[in-house]
Protein backbone atom coordinates (compact mmCIF):
# COMPACT_ATOMS: atom_id res chain seq x y z
CA UNK A 1 0.00 0.00 0.00
CA UNK A 2 1.57 3.04 -1.35
CA UNK A 3 1.71 5.98 1.33
CA UNK A 4 -0.40 9.56 1.28
CA UNK A 5 2.27 12.03 -0.60
CA UNK A 6 2.27 15.33 1.59
CA UNK A 7 1.04 18.26 -0.33
CA UNK A 8 3.40 20.97 -0.70
CA UNK A 9 2.99 24.28 1.32
CA UNK A 10 2.10 25.82 -2.01
CA UNK A 11 -0.89 23.86 -2.49
CA UNK A 12 -2.10 24.43 1.55
CA UNK A 13 -1.39 27.96 1.04
CA UNK A 14 -3.79 28.24 -2.33
CA UNK A 15 -6.24 25.38 -1.07
CA UNK A 16 -6.57 27.07 2.95
CA UNK A 17 -5.16 23.28 3.82
CA UNK A 18 -7.82 21.81 1.83
CA UNK A 19 -10.91 23.68 3.52
CA UNK A 20 -14.54 22.63 2.77
CA UNK A 21 -17.12 23.89 4.73
CA UNK A 22 -18.61 20.45 6.15
CA UNK A 23 -22.36 22.52 6.32
CA UNK A 24 -22.60 23.96 2.31
CA UNK A 25 -19.44 22.45 0.90
CA UNK A 26 -17.95 25.54 0.36
CA UNK A 27 -14.15 26.29 -0.59
CA UNK A 28 -13.98 29.64 1.56
CA UNK A 29 -13.75 29.70 4.89
CA UNK A 30 -16.61 31.56 6.34
CA UNK A 31 -16.65 34.40 8.55
CA UNK A 32 -17.69 34.02 12.23
CA UNK A 33 -17.88 37.49 13.85
CA UNK A 34 -19.88 36.09 16.82
CA UNK A 35 -18.03 37.03 19.73
CA UNK A 36 -19.62 34.91 22.37
CA UNK A 37 -21.03 31.62 22.08
CA UNK A 38 -24.34 29.24 23.82
CA UNK A 39 -24.56 26.64 26.54
CA UNK A 40 -27.14 24.33 26.58
CA UNK A 41 -29.47 23.00 28.94
CA UNK A 42 -26.98 22.15 31.72
CA UNK A 43 -25.05 25.35 30.79
CA UNK A 44 -22.60 23.33 29.16
CA UNK A 45 -21.11 25.08 25.86
CA UNK A 46 -22.45 23.72 22.06
CA UNK A 47 -18.85 23.81 21.83
CA UNK A 48 -16.34 23.04 24.22
CA UNK A 49 -13.58 25.37 22.16
CA UNK A 50 -15.61 28.56 22.36
CA UNK A 51 -16.84 30.11 24.93
CA UNK A 52 -15.69 33.73 24.60
CA UNK A 53 -14.50 35.35 20.83
CA UNK A 54 -11.28 37.29 23.14
CA UNK A 55 -10.04 33.75 24.06
CA UNK A 56 -10.83 31.61 20.83
CA UNK A 57 -11.93 32.50 17.45
CA UNK A 58 -13.13 29.66 15.16
CA UNK A 59 -12.44 32.56 12.53
CA UNK A 60 -8.63 31.95 13.74
CA UNK A 61 -8.48 28.34 13.18
CA UNK A 62 -7.46 27.91 9.50
CA UNK A 63 -5.18 31.03 8.87
CA UNK A 64 -3.48 29.68 12.24
CA UNK A 65 -3.33 26.42 11.10
CA UNK A 66 -2.16 26.78 7.70
CA UNK A 67 0.89 29.17 8.68
CA UNK A 68 1.60 26.79 11.52
CA UNK A 69 2.17 23.98 8.46
CA UNK A 70 3.73 26.44 5.95
CA UNK A 71 6.20 27.40 8.59
CA UNK A 72 6.50 23.43 10.40
CA UNK A 73 5.80 25.16 13.53
CA UNK A 74 3.55 23.21 16.35
CA UNK A 75 1.74 26.04 16.61
CA UNK A 76 0.59 29.88 15.51
CA UNK A 77 -1.22 32.66 17.18
CA UNK A 78 -2.92 35.50 15.07
CA UNK A 79 -2.19 39.40 16.50
CA UNK A 80 -4.25 42.63 16.14
CA UNK A 81 -0.60 43.64 14.43
CA UNK A 82 2.84 43.04 14.11
CA UNK A 83 3.94 44.71 16.73
CA UNK A 84 0.97 43.28 19.23
CA UNK A 85 3.32 40.04 17.82
CA UNK A 86 6.48 41.15 18.30
CA UNK A 87 6.06 42.69 21.86
CA UNK A 88 3.98 39.50 23.31
CA UNK A 89 7.27 37.88 22.72
CA UNK A 90 8.98 40.64 24.90
CA UNK A 91 6.59 41.02 27.88
CA UNK A 92 6.64 36.88 28.06
CA UNK A 93 9.66 37.60 30.01
CA UNK A 94 10.61 38.15 33.52
CA UNK A 95 12.44 41.49 34.95
CA UNK A 96 16.15 41.17 35.12
CA UNK A 97 16.27 38.84 31.73
CA UNK A 98 18.81 40.09 29.11
CA UNK A 99 17.65 40.70 25.89
CA UNK A 100 19.81 41.10 22.91
CA UNK A 101 18.75 42.73 19.00
CA UNK A 102 19.60 44.12 15.90
CA UNK A 103 20.90 47.68 15.85
CA UNK A 104 19.18 47.72 12.69
CA UNK A 105 15.63 46.07 12.83
CA UNK A 106 12.04 47.66 12.06
CA UNK A 107 12.18 51.21 13.53
CA UNK A 108 9.06 50.80 15.39
CA UNK A 109 9.98 47.45 17.41
CA UNK A 110 13.48 49.13 17.95
CA UNK A 111 11.96 51.81 19.68
CA UNK A 112 9.70 50.68 21.98
CA UNK A 113 12.32 48.06 22.94
CA UNK A 114 13.99 50.80 24.32
CA UNK A 115 11.77 52.67 26.10
CA UNK A 116 9.86 49.28 27.49
CA UNK A 117 12.92 47.26 28.50
CA UNK A 118 14.12 50.47 30.69
CA UNK A 119 10.92 50.52 32.68
CA UNK A 120 10.11 46.67 32.82
CA UNK A 121 13.98 46.35 34.31
CA UNK A 122 15.00 43.93 31.55
CA UNK A 123 18.64 44.88 30.23
CA UNK A 124 19.17 45.51 26.50
CA UNK A 125 21.88 45.64 24.21
CA UNK A 126 22.03 45.81 20.55
CA UNK A 127 24.56 44.16 17.94
CA UNK A 128 25.32 45.12 14.42
CA UNK A 129 23.50 42.42 12.16
CA UNK A 130 27.08 43.35 9.76
CA UNK A 131 29.71 42.69 11.88
CA UNK A 132 31.19 39.49 12.40
CA UNK A 133 30.88 38.37 16.14
CA UNK A 134 28.84 41.00 17.15
CA UNK A 135 25.78 39.10 18.28
CA UNK A 136 27.97 36.62 20.14
CA UNK A 137 29.71 39.18 22.25
CA UNK A 138 26.39 40.85 23.06
CA UNK A 139 25.19 37.27 24.36
CA UNK A 140 25.80 36.71 28.27
CA UNK A 141 25.55 32.88 28.80
CA UNK A 142 23.38 31.78 32.11
CA UNK A 143 21.57 36.25 31.93
CA UNK A 144 20.48 36.50 28.11
CA UNK A 145 16.77 35.28 27.86
CA UNK A 146 15.95 36.54 24.78
CA UNK A 147 17.72 36.83 20.93
CA UNK A 148 16.02 38.89 18.44
CA UNK A 149 17.10 38.69 15.28
CA UNK A 150 15.34 39.84 11.64
CA UNK A 151 16.90 38.69 8.47
CA UNK A 152 17.27 40.49 5.96
CA UNK A 153 17.13 43.00 7.73
CA UNK A 154 15.55 46.02 7.13
CA UNK A 155 16.31 47.87 5.66
CA UNK A 156 20.18 47.31 4.39
CA UNK A 157 19.19 43.82 4.01
CA UNK A 158 22.04 42.71 6.28
CA UNK A 159 21.94 38.48 5.98
CA UNK A 160 21.89 36.73 10.14
CA UNK A 161 22.73 33.20 9.79
CA UNK A 162 19.72 31.71 11.99
CA UNK A 163 21.62 28.72 12.70
CA UNK A 164 24.39 29.86 13.95
CA UNK A 165 22.32 32.74 15.76
CA UNK A 166 20.51 29.63 17.21
CA UNK A 167 23.86 27.72 18.73
CA UNK A 168 24.79 31.13 20.60
CA UNK A 169 21.22 32.03 21.64
CA UNK A 170 20.97 28.17 22.97
CA UNK A 171 24.18 27.92 24.60
CA UNK A 172 23.54 30.74 26.89
CA UNK A 173 19.74 29.02 27.73
CA UNK A 174 17.97 32.03 25.66
CA UNK A 175 14.95 31.67 23.13
CA UNK A 176 15.46 32.40 19.63
CA UNK A 177 12.63 34.67 17.96
CA UNK A 178 13.01 35.74 14.29
CA UNK A 179 11.29 38.48 12.50
CA UNK A 180 10.96 36.69 9.23
CA UNK A 181 8.18 39.17 7.54
CA UNK A 182 10.58 39.97 4.80
CA UNK A 183 11.55 36.79 3.89
CA UNK A 184 8.15 34.78 4.36
CA UNK A 185 7.91 30.66 4.51
CA UNK A 186 8.32 30.97 0.96
CA UNK A 187 11.92 31.99 1.42
CA UNK A 188 12.67 30.70 4.12
CA UNK A 189 11.58 28.57 7.11
CA UNK A 190 13.04 30.18 10.62
CA UNK A 191 12.20 26.95 12.52
CA UNK A 192 14.07 24.67 10.23
CA UNK A 193 17.35 26.77 10.78
CA UNK A 194 17.00 26.49 15.06
CA UNK A 195 14.49 29.24 15.62
CA UNK A 196 12.29 28.30 18.67
CA UNK A 197 9.80 31.99 17.54
CA UNK A 198 8.89 33.14 14.27
CA UNK A 199 7.48 36.60 13.69
CA UNK A 200 5.77 37.99 10.87
CA UNK A 201 3.82 41.54 10.42
CA UNK A 202 1.16 39.90 8.46
CA UNK A 203 -0.05 43.34 7.86
CA UNK A 204 3.06 42.70 4.92
CA UNK A 205 3.69 39.83 2.43
CA UNK A 206 1.14 37.07 4.25
CA UNK A 207 -1.48 39.22 3.57
CA UNK A 208 -0.19 40.77 0.54
CA UNK A 209 -3.12 43.62 -0.41
CA UNK A 210 -2.23 46.64 2.13
CA UNK A 211 -6.08 46.16 3.53
CA UNK A 212 -5.36 44.86 6.67
CA UNK A 213 -3.27 45.30 10.26
CA UNK A 214 -2.39 41.79 11.36
CA UNK A 215 0.69 40.01 13.18
CA UNK A 216 1.23 36.33 14.03
CA UNK A 217 3.40 33.73 15.68
CA UNK A 218 4.75 31.12 15.32
CA UNK A 219 6.50 28.19 17.30
CA UNK A 220 8.52 25.33 16.92
CA UNK A 221 7.54 23.44 20.41
CA UNK A 222 4.09 24.20 22.32
CA UNK A 223 6.14 25.12 25.73
CA UNK A 224 5.33 26.99 29.21
CA UNK A 225 7.13 30.02 27.65
CA UNK A 226 4.34 29.67 24.40
CA UNK A 227 1.85 29.04 26.90
CA UNK A 228 2.38 32.63 28.60
CA UNK A 229 2.61 34.80 25.10
CA UNK A 230 -0.96 32.80 24.51
CA UNK A 231 -2.39 33.57 27.69
CA UNK A 232 -1.30 36.98 27.11
CA UNK A 233 -2.68 37.32 23.74
CA UNK A 234 -5.76 36.70 25.89
CA UNK A 235 -5.35 38.64 28.74
CA UNK A 236 -4.52 41.63 27.22
CA UNK A 237 -6.50 41.69 24.06
CA UNK A 238 -4.40 41.64 21.74
CA UNK A 239 -6.36 40.03 19.45
CA UNK A 240 -7.54 40.13 15.47
CA UNK A 241 -10.66 41.09 14.38
CA UNK A 242 -13.01 38.32 12.13
CA UNK A 243 -13.16 39.66 8.56
CA UNK A 244 -9.65 40.71 9.33
CA UNK A 245 -8.17 37.09 9.88
CA UNK A 246 -10.64 36.39 7.04
CA UNK A 247 -8.79 39.02 4.58
CA UNK A 248 -5.68 36.99 5.63
CA UNK A 249 -6.50 33.82 4.83
CA UNK A 250 -7.94 35.19 1.45
CA UNK A 251 -4.52 37.10 0.97
CA UNK A 252 -2.63 33.81 2.06
CA UNK A 253 -4.07 32.00 -1.11
CA UNK A 254 -1.66 33.61 -3.44
CA UNK A 255 1.21 34.06 -1.19
CA UNK A 256 3.64 31.78 -3.10
CA UNK A 257 2.88 33.59 -6.52
CA UNK A 258 3.40 37.17 -5.13
CA UNK A 259 6.16 36.87 -3.22
CA UNK A 260 8.32 34.78 -6.18
CA UNK A 261 7.63 37.13 -8.51
CA UNK A 262 8.41 39.92 -6.34
CA UNK A 263 11.78 38.18 -5.81
CA UNK A 264 12.05 38.13 -9.26
CA UNK A 265 11.28 41.46 -10.21
CA UNK A 266 14.02 42.86 -6.97
CA UNK A 267 16.47 40.95 -8.64
CA UNK A 268 16.52 41.67 -12.27
CA UNK A 269 16.43 45.61 -10.58
CA UNK A 270 19.14 45.18 -8.34
CA UNK A 271 21.11 43.87 -11.17
CA UNK A 272 20.28 46.68 -13.46
CA UNK A 273 21.14 49.13 -11.23
CA UNK A 274 23.99 47.57 -9.55
CA UNK A 275 26.49 49.63 -11.16
CA UNK A 276 24.18 52.60 -12.41
CA UNK A 277 25.99 56.39 -11.85
CA UNK A 278 24.12 58.27 -9.72
CA UNK A 279 24.05 55.49 -6.88
CA UNK A 280 26.86 54.51 -4.65
CA UNK A 281 25.54 51.04 -3.65
CA UNK A 282 22.66 48.75 -4.06
CA UNK A 283 21.73 46.65 -1.22
CA UNK A 284 20.14 43.04 -2.11
CA UNK A 285 21.28 39.87 -0.87
CA UNK A 286 20.42 38.07 -4.03
CA UNK A 287 23.44 40.16 -5.66
CA UNK A 288 26.63 38.26 -5.41
CA UNK A 289 28.47 41.47 -4.67
CA UNK A 290 26.25 41.22 -0.93
CA UNK A 291 28.55 40.55 2.10
CA UNK A 292 25.60 38.55 3.19
CA UNK A 293 25.04 36.62 -0.26
CA UNK A 294 26.67 33.44 0.50
CA UNK A 295 24.31 32.87 3.91
CA UNK A 296 21.69 34.00 1.91
CA UNK A 297 21.64 31.47 -0.63
CA UNK A 298 21.68 28.71 2.07
CA UNK A 299 18.83 29.79 3.85
CA UNK A 300 16.53 31.45 1.46
CA UNK A 301 14.94 28.99 -1.26
CA UNK A 302 13.51 30.04 -4.50
CA UNK A 303 15.00 33.62 -4.07
CA UNK A 304 15.62 36.53 -2.50
CA UNK A 305 13.16 39.03 -1.72
CA UNK A 306 11.33 41.71 -2.86
CA UNK A 307 12.92 44.33 -0.70
CA UNK A 308 16.34 46.49 -1.44
CA UNK A 309 17.41 49.70 -1.16
CA UNK A 310 19.18 52.20 -3.14
CA UNK A 311 21.59 54.73 -2.22
CA UNK A 312 21.96 57.95 -4.03
CA UNK A 313 25.04 59.69 -4.66
CA UNK A 314 24.16 63.47 -3.50
CA UNK A 315 22.84 62.93 -0.26
CA UNK A 316 19.87 62.64 1.04
CA UNK A 317 18.30 66.08 -0.48
CA UNK A 318 19.13 63.46 -3.99
CA UNK A 319 17.59 60.35 -2.25
CA UNK A 320 14.22 62.55 -1.79
CA UNK A 321 14.40 64.14 -5.71
CA UNK A 322 14.74 60.81 -6.93
CA UNK A 323 11.63 59.73 -4.56
CA UNK A 324 9.34 62.66 -6.07
CA UNK A 325 10.23 61.55 -9.51
CA UNK A 326 8.72 57.86 -9.43
CA UNK A 327 5.85 57.62 -11.72
CA UNK A 328 5.03 54.45 -10.62
CA UNK A 329 6.57 53.29 -7.00
CA UNK A 330 4.38 54.94 -5.02
CA UNK A 331 5.97 57.44 -2.15
CA UNK A 332 4.32 55.66 0.95
CA UNK A 333 5.70 53.57 4.17
CA UNK A 334 5.06 49.63 4.13
CA UNK A 335 5.87 46.89 2.07
CA UNK A 336 5.01 43.19 0.78
CA UNK A 337 1.67 44.47 -1.24
CA UNK A 338 0.99 43.56 -4.69
CA UNK A 339 1.87 47.82 -5.59
CA UNK A 340 5.49 48.78 -5.53
CA UNK A 341 6.47 51.30 -2.81
CA UNK A 342 9.49 53.77 -2.45
CA UNK A 343 10.06 55.82 1.04
CA UNK A 344 13.21 57.34 2.19
CA UNK A 345 13.77 55.67 5.86
CA UNK A 346 15.77 58.53 7.40
CA UNK A 347 12.70 61.01 7.13
CA UNK A 348 10.36 58.58 8.48
CA UNK A 349 12.66 57.55 11.42
CA UNK A 350 14.01 60.75 12.22
CA UNK A 351 17.27 62.12 13.71
CA UNK A 352 17.89 59.22 15.46
CA UNK A 353 17.35 56.83 12.90
CA UNK A 354 21.12 54.81 12.02
CA UNK A 355 20.12 54.65 8.56
CA UNK A 356 21.84 57.19 6.53
CA UNK A 357 20.05 59.75 4.68
CA UNK A 358 20.55 58.52 1.41
CA UNK A 359 18.90 55.55 1.38
CA UNK A 360 15.68 54.78 -0.36
CA UNK A 361 14.01 51.32 0.68
CA UNK A 362 11.96 49.81 -2.40
CA UNK A 363 9.22 47.74 -1.97
CA UNK A 364 9.06 45.84 -4.95
CA UNK A 365 5.02 44.70 -6.33
CA UNK A 366 4.22 42.67 -8.89
CA UNK A 367 3.97 44.71 -11.84
CA UNK A 368 5.54 44.89 -15.10
CA UNK A 369 9.35 44.71 -14.30
CA UNK A 370 10.36 46.94 -17.55
CA UNK A 371 7.89 49.58 -16.08
CA UNK A 372 9.78 49.59 -12.90
CA UNK A 373 12.76 49.63 -14.11
CA UNK A 374 12.25 52.35 -16.60
CA UNK A 375 10.37 54.30 -13.69
CA UNK A 376 13.56 54.82 -11.60
CA UNK A 377 15.88 54.92 -14.76
CA UNK A 378 13.87 57.96 -15.55
CA UNK A 379 13.95 59.19 -12.22
CA UNK A 380 17.71 58.72 -11.30
CA UNK A 381 18.72 60.51 -14.78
Amino acid sequence: MSKTRRLTPETVAVQANHYVDRATGGVVPPIQPSTTFARDEQYRLLSPAHSYGRDENPGYLVVEEVLAQLEGASGALLFSSGMAAATAVVQALHPGDHVVAPRVMYWGLRNWLVHFTAKWGLPLDFYDPGEQGSLEAAVIDGKTRLVWIETPCNPTWDVIDIAAAAQVAHRAGAVLAVDSTVSTPVLTRPIEHGADIVMHSATKYLNGHSDVVLGALATAKNDEFWQTIATQRAEAGAIAGSFEAWLLQRGMRTLYLRVQRSSESALAIARHFESHAALSAVLYPGLVSHPGHGVAARQMQSGFGGMLSLRVRGGAEAALAVASRCKVFVPATSLGGVESLIEHRYTIEGPDSPIPGDLLRLSVGIESVDDLIADLEQALT
